[in-house]
């Protein structure tokens, strides 16, 4: 496991980070890892497994989310995972929902170390691929100092080849899920001293991240940053990830040659029925901040929408938007 596969990477989003959102950012990065919305254990096992985890081969590396907290299940499911062709398992121990808590699984499972621990034993097992835990600091009145320490290096002594730490403790109790997005204080300190006392463990932070600057300045102190809602709202940053934080040429020079390279793409998936909005609500923030892109979301939202609309309609989006000035925002 190379530290240099986790410099950079998009967080999993639910509704958010589908497989036409990765096929997107993918266009964007080479270099960056992907990863799935999380996926339920007892969804992929008894689900629409094709629909669940089929994905484009131009989207690796990528990585699937388990939502899970028994053991048996989550090696099935990791199972099935690496069958699918993934590149990594990751199991959810940081999202906040009732939906969630109810399930046994998520950040309520900052509770319970020793479950994650075998949860992981028993991945690791199953698959070759890495197996990596998201968490957050804590939960509740939780010392972040002893908790985030104990889920970690349980999981580590289980064999989880990185973690990822969203550094907020979650409020499972009296915050909603949106709220413990924003609300809790960010303690990026108590990551950097997980590192430190972890030198040997590949450490990605998260949480709060609003640029590509911003991620290079936690590399000084931990291996890997991740994105999350400002690499999903403002998706031109990510033109910027390969130049900065590898030291490589982005794939294209502007949001439109991303579009362009989008289109074979997007006909493809229309031809076999995917609606043209499915793959045209990632795209909102493409432009934010050029001249037009009030127009081109305005007329994707009018257009876009529409029964049987197709590649057309975005083709005419883009065309409102000033081409001078959004090649001058990625560059």
């Amino acid at each position: 496991m190379k530290y240099q596969d986790y410099r950079f990477s998009v967080a999993p989003m639910m509704d958010w980070t589908d497989r036409h959102c990765r096929v997107f950012h993918r266009l964007m990065t080479r270099r960056g890892r992907l990863y799935t919305e999380m996926l339920t254990t007892g969804a992929i096992i008894h689900g629409d497994r094709e629909r669940l985890l089929g994905f484009d081969a131009s989207e690796h590396p990528v990585a699937l989310q388990l939502g899970g907290s028994d053991p048996d299940a989550l090696a099935t499911a990791a199972r099935i995972g690496e069958d699918f062709g993934y590149d990594e398992i990751n199991l959810n121990v940081g999202c906040p929902s009732d939906r969630v808590k109810d399930g046994r699984f998520g950040a309520c499972l900052m509770a319970e170390p020793e479950l994650v621990a075998e949860g992981v034993a028993a991945m690791k097992r199953a698959v070759k691929i890495p197996i990596t835990v998201k968490c957050r600091i804590g939960i509740d009145d939780q010392d972040p100092e002893i908790a985030l320490d104990v889920l970690a290096r349980g999981v580590i002594a289980a064999g989880s080849d990185a973690l990822i730490v969203h550094a907020r403790k979650a409020w499972l109790n009296g915050l909603s899920p949106k709220e413990n997005r924003d609300i809790p204080p960010l303690d990026y300190d108590r990551v950097y001293r997980l590192k430190a006392a972890l030198p040997g463990v590949p450490i990605i932070i998260n949480g709060g991240i609003g640029s590509i600057a911003e991620a290079r300045q936690h590399l000084d102190h931990v291996d890997g940053a991740m994105l999350g809602r400002a690499a999903y709202q403002e998706p031109w940053r990510l033109l910027s990830v390969d130049p900065e934080l590898f030291g490589e040429a982005a794939p294209f020079a502007t949001m439109k040659d991303v579009f362009a390279a989008m289109l074979p793409y997007i006909e493809q998936q229309l031809a076999q029925g995917t609606r043209l909005h499915s793959m045209t609500r990632h795209f909102v923030g493409a432009f934010h901040g050029v001249k037009g892109a009030r127009a081109f979301r305005r007329h994707l939202a009018e257009n876009g929408v529409r029964a049987g609309a197709g590649v057309n309609a975005l083709v005419d989006a883009m065309a409102l938007v000033d081409g001078g000035a959004a090649a001058a925002m990625a560059a």
